[in-house]
């Protein structure tokens, strides 16, 4: 049964809009209005993202301002996922990382219209920010983004020392004093003999956590995701750091381009370039306990099997949609294939991974 997806409506000011589109990189936003289940909010509106800001159909960062929140949220994101041919890579992605264990961002698909015009299909996701940690019963603690790939968890970046080892992070709550539990953790992934390193990192970091995660990434192929495209939490009553996941698009065999992404581009344990898993993975112990943690994985949840009811539900309920799409309309035949795709992805991953998972022996 095919349900009906919430629809949005964002209504601008002409003058709004035309400064909106002057420039798409420029990130101040503008007023605006949004209408959801027959209410209007005032909000705040500019373009998110990095090489899809150029393309016709936009992403939005939204930020509430009368009233202040809209269901308990401060802000939202609304992602155009314009490059993914099955436009739900991102929330399948995440769900799967819920399934096995990870705190992620709610996501739901959405249809958004503006002035009475459709620009289609969109994914919303939540914040990570002190309204995820309260709604998850959690102690407020700092937040940073992995914006860029100097959030590597190494002292240098392409050979060349950093200027700080905050550099990658944007800090989304919390204050500058915090930063030096950040820049601690660095520099103990990074000083740590390795023979230590079993004794000293479980008291800064929520390993579990960092290895499911790991294995989660490695599963759904986020190549794009080992460096940068994450967040980090420290949470201050028990003072561990632990990794959240974000923009799971290129993900299960498509690259960020949309482009195929064979099963076997992204190894075992990740991209290399990220120093804290090369670290834990000269651990003994800590090498065990992931390979333990990915074989149950690859047993129990990254199987066709498993996977197959949300992949199709998905696909069923954002059908009439993609149809309404002015922008991926055309590509309705391809969106119908992407199933049968996702499902060979996984066969062929998941025999890889079990092949390879010799290695960590």
């Amino acid at each position: 049964m095919t349900m009906s997806l919430p629809l949005y409506e964002l209504l601008f000011e002409k003058n709004d809009l035309r400064e909106l589109q002057s420039d798409v990189w420029n990130d101040l936003p503008v007023p605006a209005h949004i209408k959801i289940d027959q209410e209007t909010y005032d909000i705040d509106i500019c373009y998110r993202g990095s090489y899809t800001r150029e393309l016709e159909k936009k992403s939005y960062y939204v930020e509430f301002v009368n009233p202040r929140t809209y269901d308990g949220k401060l802000d939202i994101h609304l992602n155009a996922e314009l490059y993914d041919p099955s436009h739900f890579r991102n929330k399948l992605s995440l769900d799967f990382m819920r399934d096995i264990g990870i705190h992620t961002p709610e996501s739901q698909h959405i249809f958004l219209i503006q002035n009475g015009k459709p620009l289609g299909l969109y994914l919303q996701l939540e914040s990570v920010d002190q309204i995820y940690l309260g709604s998850r019963n959690l102690p407020l603690g700092p937040i940073y983004y992995a914006t860029n790939n100097n959030a590597n968890f190494s002292l240098k970046r392409k050979g060349k020392k950093k200027k700080s080892l905050v550099s990658g992070y944007q800090r989304k709550y919390g204050n500058e004093q915090e930063d030096e539990y950040l820049i601690d953790l660095v520099k103990t992934i990074n000083t740590t003999p390795s023979s230590s390193l079993s004794d000293v990192l479980p008291n800064l970091l929520d390993v579990e956590n960092y290895l499911k995660w790991l294995a989660g990434a490695v599963c759904t192929m986020n190549n794009d995701g080992f460096t940068h495209n994450y967040a980090l939490y420290r949470n201050p009553e028990n003072g561990l750091f632990s990794i959240i996941p974000w923009d799971y698009d290129a993900t299960f065999g498509r690259k960020v381009s949309g482009g195929v992404m064979n099963y076997d581009y992204v190894p075992l344990t990740g991209k290399e370039k990220n120093k804290l898993t090369t670290r834990l993975m000269k651990v003994p112990e800590f090498r065990k306990q992931y390979k333990e943690l990915l074989e149950e994985i690859l047993e129990t949840k990254f199987t066709v099997k498993y996977l197959k009811e949300n992949i199709m539900a998905l696909h069923a309920n954002l059908r009439p949609y993609v149809l309404d799409d002015p922008h991926i309309k055309q590509d309705i035949r391809q969106f119908d294939r992407e199933p049968s795709f996702i499902f060979e992805f996984i066969k062929a991953r998941r025999a890889f991974l079990k092949k390879e998972l010799k290695m960590l022996d």
